[in-house]
């Protein structure tokens, strides 16, 4: 029976640090992740004493039905003894929507350590390598769980010695992935060692576990678990080789308690703070003494209480009613409550110290915010949303009188979803949703009718950007008073300062200094390196080359609304632009202040950089997205087809024993009947998962027709502007 504690209990072990373990589950799509959580919350749950009298009468698949946004969507708090000392373990459990090509994920931010689940049938996937990836980039310690141990001997049929040759392959790869991106200094310390107990084996849907520990402790192996799914009964397995023992016995033993973790950590994810600073010793510390400092790294809006944000609690002690300074917002604001989750609920504890991760309400707070008890404090490095909306479609209440609810709901999925990004037209009322895929906008209009809300839904459309593919000027144009000259020469950024721009290393609040190293890092010579004016975080850079002008610097701040208004609305189809470096060379003012107003100089602006672009042999791009199919080695000409036959590209073909992995790339404008296309030609046996990959240039014959498609669409002249429209003669 689950041994179950109260708050008073808990709060008596997360003052000792030595007793506090800060854990998440990542994993690939369907490896067992969240049937993992599910059965360590079962096992070792808290409970909120207002259920402690009921807590023998709640089995398993009742809590499951009373806990509704719990582990998938926030915390929960695990009590678990090991030679009888008590430990309170704080699992997040990874968002499903994993950013594929940022620096981090939010949950990682908060944990110290991760459990990485893994198919053993299917080994290391490419999700796999992603989340252990990003995992290794916050110096967060990982070890391994092998999952449906079953699959072997069901499937695979394999004996208890092939068995043994199979996952020794797997725990193989796993440590290739540690050696290939952990840092120097780890690669060794963290490679997963089965006779160490780094490695566990199980099956979650079963409930048992095991490792290296357990087996020496119980005389059991992998023959008695062949034997229970072949003359006996798995069911035997559960209170022999419990989970929640082989599992969190691992995290107790091989992951770092807060404090020895954020000595290692902080350098890296505050890697802006002086670390010899009172603030810095006590964050690498993690000091309860200290002033407070959290990062929120995910926000939640529960009906009742409103906002609650969760973090890391890295510094100081985090109480009722304590003001709060907002760093990365510039605001102050008041702690109503802090509360601890106990399971599947959240209990109000007053005060947490540090190592410990609180849940707060009272802020109007969004994922990423680093707050404090004193002002002067470097925020943590941001958590930044990579991966980009590549499908967009239209929202509206069928019910007028919905309409206030809906704006509402769907402001809540955005606080809860910051890649889901929603736009509401001020003037036509029209409420656009942007996501990942036709899979991402399916699930949050499925959670928008959950609450009850009858609503519209238009088709989904794709989201391109515009670029050029080649240099031209300088082009000059004249404002419209004819009294000023701005001269624009614009040539195609390096996919490498892209990617810096993207991932947030780049930007306007990045100081001058680092950004001019971190060009001259990519190629930029020193002069070019320290014309950077202004970073559009859609991937673009304002440049400035002049040399002597006068009234230059009063007149930069229209120049840049005109640059920005390009790079919103480019000129082929008024899509986002990427990967343009715009750069003034030379700008002749009229001496009058009156002749060189705002109205004058931002469409100067925007009509040099438009006709330098359509001068520069502009293109769209297209979203591609990286696809793995699995599916019976039968099916193989099946799946290859429907890839094929959606303008796709074939990566890989991997023969696993019994199962096919395909994998490729797919434009996003194809996958809108995906599933229609892959169920009917493989007769349901593949299953599959997309991820944003790339932005690519949209095929030649292809090009004309699609523009006018999209100027049609949003009610602009079917043909695109020519560059002589915009270029005025000396």
């Amino acid at each position: 029976m689950p041994k179950f504690k109260t708050t008073s209990e808990a709060l008596k072990i997360v003052h000792n640090r030595e007793q506090i373990r800060n854990l998440g589950i990542i994993a690939h799509v369907d490896h067992g992740k969240t049937t993992t959580s599910d059965s360590l919350l079962a096992a070792t749950g808290m409970l909120s004493p207002s259920l402690a009298g009921q807590a023998l009468a709640l089995d398993y698949m009742e809590l499951e039905q009373q806990r509704q946004m719990t582990i998938k969507a926030a915390n929960v708090t695990l009590y678990y003894e090991k030679e009888g000392k008590p430990y309170v373990i704080n699992l997040i459990d990874t968002p499903g929507h994993i950013d594929f090509t940022g620096k981090v994920t939010r949950s990682l931010r908060a944990v110290d350590g991760a459990i990485v689940v893994v198919d053993s049938v299917e080994g290391i996937m490419t999700q796999t390598e992603t989340v252990t990836r990003q995992a290794l980039e916050e110096r967060v310690r990982p070890v391994l769980y092998i999952n449906k141990i079953d699959r072997l001997i069901k499937e695979l049929r394999l004996n208890p010695e092939q068995m043994q040759k199979w996952l020794s392959n797997i725990v193989a790869d796993f440590n290739r992935l540690i050696e290939t991106h952990a840092e120097p200094e780890y690669r060794e310390k963290w490679k997963v060692s089965i006779q160490d107990s780094m490695v566990s084996f199980g099956s979650s849907k079963d409930k048992w576990g095991f490792n290296a520990e357990l087996a020496k402790l119980t005389g059991m192996g992998f023959k008695d678990i062949y034997n229970a799914y072949t003359t006996g009964s798995p069911a035997d397995l559960t209170p022999k080789l419990p989970l929640h023992d082989a599992l969190l016995g691992m995290v107790v033993k091989h992951h770092p308690p807060p404090h020895v973790a954020q000595a290692y950590r902080i350098p890296k994810i505050w890697a802006g703070g002086d670390l010899n600073s009172d603030v810095g010793k006590a964050l690498i510390a993690c000091d309860e003494n200290g002033p407070m400092v959290m990062m929120v790294t995910n926000v939640v809006v529960d009906p009742a209480a409103g906002l609650v944000g969760t973090g890391r609690l890295f510094s100081g002690q985090i109480s009722n009613g304590d003001s709060v300074y907002l760093l990365n917002s510039k605001r102050e604001g008041k702690i109503q409550s802090v509360q601890l989750f106990m399971g599947f609920q959240r209990e109000i504890v007053d005060t947490l110290p540090a190592g410990n991760i609180p849940a707060i309400l009272g802020l109007d707070i969004r994922s990423g915010e680093t707050i404090s008890s004193i002002k002067d404090v470097i925020p943590f490095e941001s958590i930044h949303y990579v991966s980009e909306p590549v499908v967009t479609q239209a929202v509206e209440a069928k019910h007028p009188r919905d309409l206030p609810k809906l704006v509402e709901a769907m402001r809540r999925l955005n606080i809860e979803d910051p890649n889901l990004i929603i736009t509401i037209n001020q003037e036509t009322g029209e409420t656009l949703m942007a996501g990942m895929g036709v899979l991402h906008l399916e699930i949050a209009t499925t959670m928008l009718q959950q609450q009850g809300l009858e609503i519209i839904t238009s088709p989904p459309i794709t989201n391109y950007r515009e670029t050029i593919q080649a240099s031209a000027g300088p082009i000059m144009s004249r404002s419209p008073n004819r009294h000023n000259k701005i001269f624009i020469k614009v040539e195609p950024l390096q996919p490498d300062i892209i990617e810096l721009i993207r991932t947030g290393q780049l930007s306007d609040m990045t100081d001058k200094k680092t950004i001019v190293k971190l060009l001259r890092d990519h190629g930029w010579d020193s002069d070019s390196s320290r014309t950077v004016v202004t970073v559009d975080t859609k991937g673009n850079l304002l440049c400035e080359e002049t040399k002597g002008v006068q009234f230059l610097q009063e007149s930069m701040d229209s120049m840049r609304s005109g640059f920005e208004d390009v790079m919103q609305n480019g000129p082929l189809a008024y899509e986002l632009t990427r990967g343009v470096k715009v750069t003034l060379t030379h700008y002749v003012p009229h001496e009058d202040p009156a002749h060189r107003t705002y109205a004058q100089l931002m469409p100067a602006t925007r009509r040099a950089v438009l006709g330098a672009m359509l001068s520069a042999n502009p293109t769209l791009l297209e979203p591609v997205l990286g696809i793995e199919v699995k599916g019976p080695a039968d099916q193989i000409g099946a799946i290859t087809g429907v890839i094929s036959g959606k303008r796709g590209k074939l990566i890989n073909i991997e023969q696993r024993e019994v199962l096919t992995i395909v994998e490729g790339e797919i434009p996003a404008a194809e996958t809108f009947d995906l599933s229609e296309s892959m169920r009917g030609a493989t007769a349901g046996k593949a299953v599959w998962n997309t991820h944003f990959k790339l932005w690519q240039p949209v095929p030649k014959n292809m090009l004309a027709p699609l523009i006018e498609s999209i100027r049609k669409r949003k009610g602009l002249p079917t043909e695109p502007p020519k560059a002589s429209e915009f270029i005025d003669n000396e």
